[in-house]
């Protein structure tokens, strides 16, 4: 089976991978650029980026690939969304795409600057009306995939229904490793996968050794839990003694408040909890993934990685 073309507005990327934006500075310049090279959309993870952050990583991105498509990854949640957009469509980025809630006015930037606006769904209906509203193309998140949640029922069963209610281009996310899972996908209507996981426990990432260990340490069902996020949607974490807490109850809340979202529920610091985890400190930090991570067994280059879901592709009739 070969790796169709995807297509989003006058992109056109030759494999039909977007790699998940990760943050906090999980998916930085290095990530994006090496997804981009083979090919494939990087994103920058640009959620709790200062600006002049966000122009460094863009720049960077361009710079470690002069030709691939490069695009930013930002929560709709977040207090500086339209700053963080802005920043990005100034600095002449490919694509936004949007999770952790739903913004109309983006895509009216979008328009106005000619930079297709992506964002995350899990339903038919809000498909609909992205595709009203002037988007470029929808990622379809299922229960399957980590970090902020809009549904707890599986991409697989979601996809087709947003297939057959929109004409755009359909990315399917959540489980999404192997070659297989790609071809799946394609088979349900979708155009193109994203992927997150594969793309955390990869050289690239700019996670801290000790937090890729922490990937390769879960390998069973329980060591996945859905968390409550400040943010008001559930997540799906790895079981740290810091996302026990959380279960609990007694995860300690912040002494001063950064702002960073829009609302909160100042159970406790979200950015920072994801941050200590990026850093190495997964005692005290929240480490966002997919169930799926139990079945990543080694931190791959992402020309390996890339290489591997080819040859997977290539051993699966049309």
């Amino acid at each position: 089976m070969k790796l169709p073309e995807l297509r989003i507005g006058k992109l056109v990327a030759k494999v039909p991978i977007i790699q998940g934006g990760m943050a906090i500075r999980l998916s930085t310049a290095r990530l994006a650029a090496a997804v981009a090279n083979e090919g494939g959309i990087g994103l920058i993870a640009a959620s709790g980026m200062p600006f002049d952050e966000l122009r460094h990583e863009i720049k960077l991105a361009r710079k470690l690939s002069p030709h691939g498509i490069i695009g930013i990854n930002v929560m709709v949640a977040a207090r500086e969304f339209k700053g963080i957009v802005t920043t990005a469509i100034e600095e002449g980025i490919d694509l936004v795409v949007a999770g952790a809630g739903f913004s109309r006015d983006m895509f009216a930037w979008g328009k106005a600057s000619g930079t297709p606006i992506v964002p995350i769904v899990s339903s038919a209906k809000l498909a609909k009306i992205s595709q009203s509203l002037g988007a470029s193309a929808v990622v379809v998140e299922g229960a399957e995939a980590g970090g902020h949640l809009g549904t707890n029922r599986s991409s697989r069963l979601i996809v087709p229904e947003v297939r057959a209610a929109v004409d755009i281009p359909v990315i399917g996310a959540g489980g999404v490793l192997h070659g297989e899972d790609i071809a799946e996908m394609l088979r349900l209507g979708a155009n193109g996968v994203q992927m997150g996981s594969r793309f955390a426990a990869s050289v690239e990432s700019n996670g801290s050794e000790e937090l890729k260990k922490v990937y390769l340490r879960a390998n069973k069902p329980e060591d996945f839990i859905l968390i409550h996020s400040p943010v008001g949607l559930p997540g799906q974490a790895i079981r740290t003694p810091f996302s026990e807490r959380i279960l609990l109850g007694t995860a300690p809340k912040p002494e001063t408040c950064d702002q960073c979202l829009k609302k909160c529920s100042h159970k406790y610091c979200i950015i920072r909890a994801l941050t200590r985890a990026q850093q190495g400190d997964v005692e005290t930090g929240l480490v966002f993934s997919g169930r799926r991570m139990m079945e990543i067994h080694d931190i791959l280059p992402v020309k390996d990685i890339f290489a591997n879901i080819k040859r997977e592709m290539e051993a699966i009739p049309d």
